[in-house]
């Protein structure tokens, strides 16, 4: 499903008025005899060099001012089901397809189709056996706003960063870090203590109790059976040069770990742009410290799903930065319509602690569960 995001971004492409790295516009859906075309479109997309999801856009007429075109009675038209199939009948190399799937919208009462091609790094995509026009191994880009010809391939430069992004070595350290981090099941336990990836041992994450002596409390840690802070320090390391430093937290008595997410707060008045009125702990999908976030689940016990579940209800999970700004928006404008009094029953205990203000806590826990109901409802 397209994000709203998504859908505001398919907008700003329409109303560039031209095709892009990433995007392509159609006028209506591939004729039959035009399945050669829609399938080096799709393999064109998914080798674009812009290292992102790609699109192609149905229902837009050049020729007319990019004007729209209502696709619902299309002949021709296609659902992600049907996409799916006729890649699956075709040839790939190593069996490895492009992820594309169909997804309408509306605009100004008529709808159009968009083909997304999700980006990955399985790339260079290119058939093994030829499929009519379109050659077996024969490497088609996208760049800028052309294709490669059927008939030729890519340009040796271009070919090679397909191949650098497959194998992560077109990267810094510490992006190729975070790629390996991706596949938590081939790091292996040191006798230092560390973990090290096995395909490329030179790369080592630690996690050792915090050397601050951190001891202070998070309103998210208030939900766990068992609620004492135990901070940590996750280090991530290339050969002895650490690449970067997060806070990590064990909870409910070690049963879950956790990179800490992020803060940020909101100005809701005019006269408090100088304070937060509303602060969140958040992930970015994107982001180191959710990576590391999804690195250290396990599934071998179910206390741990139940601490992690516990702490997600407090988090904010964004798909994107662009997304949390816009959520951050819709907040400011829309705060005042809920009652935060809805959700105290939620409460879990709080005890009484000497030297801290359980109020605060209190507070700041009903915040992340209005907001999740925001974050909800903003999506929908």
């Amino acid at each position: 499903m397209l994000s709203e995001l998504q859908k505001e971004e398919i907008l700003e492409l329409i109303s560039l008025k031209q095709e892009g790295a990433y995007w392509d516009f159609k006028k209506e859906w591939y004729e039959e005899g035009k399945q050669p075309d829609l399938l080096h479109d799709i393999i064109c997309m998914s080798n674009n060099l812009e290292n992102r999801d790609a699109y192609i856009i149905i229902g837009i007429d050049e020729e007319n001012d990019y004007s729209i075109c209502d696709v619902i009675n299309d002949p021709n038209r296609r659902k992600t089901q049907d996409i799916v199939s006729f890649l699956r009948e075709k040839k790939f190399a190593g069996g490895i397809r492009p992820t594309a799937y169909v997804q309408p919208v509306t605009l100004w009462k008529k709808t159009i189709d968009i083909i997304v091609i999700r980006n990955d790094r399985n790339t260079p995509y290119y058939l093994t056996e030829q499929y009519q026009g379109v050659f077996a191994n024969n490497i088609y880009a996208r760049i800028m706003d052309t294709n490669t010809p059927k008939n030729a391939s890519a340009d040796i430069n271009i070919i090679e960063k397909l191949w650098k992004k497959r194998f992560g070595i077109d990267a810094t350290a510490l992006d190729r870090a975070l790629l390996f981090l991706q596949k938590p099941y081939d790091w292996v336990d040191s006798n230092n203590g560390k973990k090290f990836y096995k395909y490329a041992p030179e790369f080592t994450l630690e996690d050792i109790q915090a050397e601050d002596g951190r001891d202070g409390y998070e309103f998210y840690l208030f939900n766990q059976c068992d609620s004492r802070p135990r901070w940590y320090d996750i280090n991530i390391y290339h050969h002895q040069t650490l690449l970067y430093s997060l806070g990590g937290v064990a909870l409910d008595g070690g049963r879950c770990f956790t990179s800490t997410p992020r803060t940020d707060g909101l100005s809701l008045y005019k006269d408090s742009y100088h304070h937060w009125d509303v602060s969140y702990k958040y992930f970015i999908k994107d982001s180191i410290e959710y990576t590391i976030h999804q690195f250290y689940i396990t599934d071998n016990m179910d206390e741990e799903l139940t601490a992690r579940q516990r702490f997600l209800e407090c988090v904010l999970i964004f798909e994107t930065e662009f997304e949390r700004t816009k959520f951050n928006a819709f907040v400011i404008g829309n705060y005042e319509r809920y009652n935060i009094d809805a959700f105290s029953d939620r409460l879990p205990h709080f005890p009484d602690l000497e030297g801290y203000n359980m109020d605060a806590f209190k507070k700041d826990y009903l915040q992340s569960q209005l907001l999740q109901q925001m974050l909800k409802d903003f999506r929908s």
